[in-house]
């Protein structure tokens, strides 16, 4: 998978009083993208949780912001690309308003065990789906 895109619309309840998006919003917008973008790759959370008993946590965020998206607004998130360690993932994400870039998004993701949180290695199969080497997963 290189890069997914989902379009979100900027509802009320996503903006602060002055119909900006808050600045805490975008971090949830972006889960929503990176669990699409998974299950779109054929390698959802919930198969890697009841499979393998693993899950994908957040390790680090960094997000800067451009200009603001406001309310009503069609808001892009762009997913990708995806570079793999083997316990870890990083991803960048770009939010984006008719085209326009309103804010860029890294996040770092850590492959952990649900029954103690340390660091498991990802996958193979979620390992190829992320790196776009869908055939034969």
């Amino acid at each position: 998978m290189t890069t997914y895109r989902l379009c979100l619309r900027v509802y009320y309840e996503d903006t602060d009083a002055g119909g900006v998006v808050y600045h805490a919003r975008y971090l949830a917008f972006a889960e929503r993208a990176r669990t699409e973008a998974l299950r779109e790759a054929g390698v959802p959370h919930a198969e890697l949780a009841a499979g393998h008993g693993l899950s994908f946590v957040v390790r680090r965020a960094e997000i800067g912001y451009l200009r603001p998206a406001r309310l009503d607004e069609e808001l892009v998130v762009v997913t990708g690309p995806w570079a793999m360690g083997g316990a870890s993932v990083n991803v960048q994400q770009r939010f984006e308003v008719a085209g326009q870039a309103v804010a860029a998004l890294g996040i770092k993701l850590a492959c952990v065990r649900q029954a103690d949180g340390r660091p498991a290695r990802i996958p193979d199969r979620w390992r190829a789906a992320l790196a776009g080497k869908t055939e034969g997963v």
